[in-house]
């Protein structure tokens, strides 16, 4: 098996270091990641200055673009094969409910569903660096299952996996996304030359955290994995929408 892997923390980041180190115990491993933390990057391309790529010591790629750069190129131009999955993580950090609308992490796996490949993306719902290992575990669990059930063809899966070590994790919840009160407002101050700059508030606390998000389930312990659509389409409206359409004349 062949994976690619990627990340939105940066090559040199600790999570997509362990992560690499887990599956190369199942898979040939490729690793092409941003020179730099690209968080709530999301599916941005650089379309205004080149790519350039950097081999780095420890054989990772680094590229001077965002995650969905890295995953396009790494496909398109830098491998000489058709990885088998792309994963990316582990992601210093929680992606869920409404956060896998700005990860990075998400994107890179959306862009290689989007050329065609099975792709998951994984997150260490916590800042406790000791236990990438444990996110790590279930991801090559996952893999290995992904091996006799392959994803459908329009889906990821979103991984979110509690800071805890591996002997306390429940379990785990198969799960859908959760939602957040909107973030709270951002902040305005001054830099040392006294001009006015801006900084995003904190996440907003939790909306929907009930039995079956994905809130919940690392609340509670567990695992989380949640099946997202790569096609956006709200296919139960487009009748009713059709409809009300009748009604212009142009």
């Amino acid at each position: 098996m062949r994976i690619l892997l990627s990340n939105d923390d940066g090559v040199n980041a600790k999570g997509i270091q362990v992560l690499q180190q887990a599956l190369m115990a199942i898979a040939e491993v490729t690793t092409v990641g941003p020179d730099r933390n690209c968080s709530g990057a999301s599916n941005s391309l650089t379309l205004l200055n080149p790519l350039r790529t950097q081999l780095l010591e420890n054989g990772f790629i680094a590229v001077n673009g965002t995650p969905t750069d890295c995953v396009h190129l790494a496909i398109s131009q830098l491998l000489d094969f058709t990885p088998d999955l792309v994963v990316a993580g582990i992601n210093h950090g929680a992606n869920l409910g409404d956060d896998v609308l700005y990860s990075g992490t998400v994107a890179a796996a959306t862009e290689g569903r989007h050329l065609g490949l099975p792709a998951i993306a994984v997150s260490l719902a916590g800042r406790d660096e000791q236990h990438f290992a444990t996110a790590a575990h279930v991801t090559v669990q996952v893999i290995q299952k992904l091996k006799s059930h392959p994803l459908p063809a329009d889906q990821i899966l979103n991984i979110n996996v509690p800071a805890i070590p591996l002997s306390e994790l429940k379990g785990i919840q198969v799960t859908r996304l959760g939602r957040r009160h909107k973030a709270e407002t951002m902040t305005s101050t001054t830099d040392p030359w006294g001009r006015k700059i801006y900084w995003y508030g904190s996440l907003g606390p939790e909306l929907d955290a009930g039995e079956g998000t994905d809130f919940y389930a690392i609340a509670n312990g567990y695992a989380s994995i949640t099946p997202l659509h790569v096609d956006m389409s709200a296919y139960k409206s487009m009748e009713t929408l059709a409809n009300w359409l009748n009604g212009i004349r142009l």
